[in-house]
């Protein structure tokens, strides 16, 4: 039976949002631009406004325009008018037995309110050290991995760089992370030597960040801005499947760390697991990785690699990983496998696991086993999925036409 704690946020839920724009999402400049192209402001002081709009959104969590105390008050009417905050509603939230918290976020489109509304999952994993925010960059995917629950989720929707951003401000807002925020009293929501909530974000929920790449860059570089949420490029992770050429411009654009969704140390094996793997081969994948932007023993590329019962867990495989990762800076994850309804796989016996990661250590790459978090939510790894369907053929069409 699980233990799993189910929260009741009826009364957190926001209403359905307005359809007026968001500003969410927008760079500094673009606020600037968006206020004076709707006559909100003057040219003259649109850069001045941007800016304190910029610190109300991103360092106070401000949701209310009235609460901008530094505006004046004919121009926070102007915004309350034109604009909105809004935030994504929250559907559902569930705590796990280890203190990993899930949510399941809804979205509304305010340029297109005939479309239906999508769901994405968002974690979030307290730690002694830190705490960690699992962000979707898509509502489902397109890739089809085979051991990944939401692989089997077809592609709804790239998100927004606002509605990405969104899931990170309202985690920050139900733990309590803006200043004079209170925090939720069911424990281990705050990392030892912390001061804030949520100190490390990685794009590995939902989705191929680098098949959204201009929206995810935009909301990476507005989450590791220094005068906003502030949160240190070194503590931002992207993770792809291997989109080959988006590589390179993911280091020199947006200089996070880059994590690489491995799991098999031979074509044959990969294409199977991580079909991408046909377009963009091994070879390929790991010239890339070795001309990453900022590559070195201080700033490693984490290579994850789910531990499938008899599929890629034996010495010769450990021992081949070894040989394909050599002069590449790189930590090497091992991730049991999280299993799932209706999932064709088996997690590797742990002797097995430790075998492995002994090959690997004792030839110089740091190889922790990762710890199953959140298995009872299906919050852990490859467990991540939405009931979001595909828009029908007439959505589709009625969106091409605007």
């Amino acid at each position: 039976m699980s233990l799993a704690l189910n929260i009741d946020h009826s009364s957190a839920v926001r209403p359905a949002p307005t359809m007026r724009p968001s500003l969410i999402g927008l760079s500094k400049a673009g606020l600037a631009e968006t206020l004076v192209s709707h006559e909100v402001v003057s040219e003259k002081e649109g850069r001045m406004r941007a800016s304190q709009l910029w610190n109300w959104l991103y360092v106070n969590g401000v949701t209310d325009f009235e609460r901008m105390t530094n505006v004046a008050k004919p121009v926070r009417q102007k915004l309350s008018d034109t604009f909105n905050l809004d935030r994504p509603e929250i559907v559902s939230e569930q705590v796990s037995v280890d203190g990993t918290r899930k949510w399941l976020f809804r979205f509304r489109d305010p340029a297109n309110p005939h479309l239906p509304a999508v769901e994405v999952e968002t974690v979030y994993i307290p730690e002694s050290d830190r705490g960690t925010l699992c962000v979707s960059s898509q509502v489902g995917c397109t890739l089809t991995c085979s051991f990944c629950h939401t692989g089997t989720q077809k592609l709804v929707r790239n998100l927004s760089a606002g509605e990405i951003l969104g899931q990170i401000l309202m985690a920050r807002e139900r733990l309590g992370d803006f200043p004079g925020g209170s925090r939720p009293d069911d424990g281990g929501l705050v990392p030892g030597g912390e001061t804030r909530a949520i100190t490390n974000i990685v794009m590995m929920g939902m989705g191929e960040p680098l098949y959204n790449y201009e929206n995810v860059k935009q909301a990476l570089l507005i989450a590791s801005a220094g005068d906003g949420m502030s949160i240190s490029k070194r503590r931002i992770t992207l993770s792809t499947s291997g989109v080959v050429p988006y590589i390179e411009p993911t280091g020199r654009e947006i200089d996070v760390m880059l994590a690489i969704s491995l799991h098999a140390v031979r074509d044959d094996l990969r294409d199977v697991l991580v079909p991408i793997n046909k377009k963009w081969p091994l070879k390929e994948l790991l010239e890339a990785c070795k001309n990453y932007p900022g590559l070195s023993n201080a700033r490693r590329i984490t290579f994850e690699y789910v531990m499938l019962d008899g599929i890629n867990d034996s010495d010769a495989e450990a021992r081949e990983l070894v040989r394909l990762l050599a002069g590449i800076p790189a930590k090497i994850n091992l991730i049991p496998f999280n299993p799932w309804p209706g999932s064709n796989y088996g997690t590797s016996p742990s002797n097995r696991i430790e075998r492995f990661a002994d090959i690997v250590n004792k030839a110089g790459y740091a190889s922790p086993v990762r710890t199953p978090r959140g298995r009872d939510i299906f919050a852990a790894c490859g467990q991540l999925k939405s009931e979001s369907e595909r828009l029908s053929r007439k959505d589709r069409d009625a969106l091409l036409t605007l």
